[in-house]
């Protein structure tokens, strides 16, 4: 049956049809397992994903300051790399 048909027919008789479907989708859904909603608790902050520059964004980035082209406050505030990040790219990263 189509939906608009059947939305006339619960405004005429003023009966919510739909009501029995979604009853019926409720109970015969899967059940959630109690992992997964602690985990959707938990994803109400912002994931950040640790791997998201390349070794040959790291290199270039860490060519200009040492070339002088740009300065650490420049860095972090052009390309929004967290500070911490930079220091620890410039201590593992710094070439003898």
């Amino acid at each position: 049956m189509d939906t608009s048909f059947l939305l006339k027919w619960c405004k005429l008789l003023k009966y919510d049809f739909f009501r029995i479907y979604t009853q019926h989708l409720l109970l015969f859904s899967p059940p959630s397992s109690p992992h997964k909603k602690e985990q959707d608790r938990k994803s109400e902050l912002p994931q950040f994903r640790k791997n998201i520059y390349t070794k040959i964004m790291i290199e270039f980035i860490l060519e200009l300051i040492s070339t002088g082209q740009k300065t650490k406050k420049q860095i972090i505030d052009e390309y929004q790399i967290p500070k911490t990040t930079l220091y620890k790219w410039i201590s593992k990263y710094k070439k003898n």
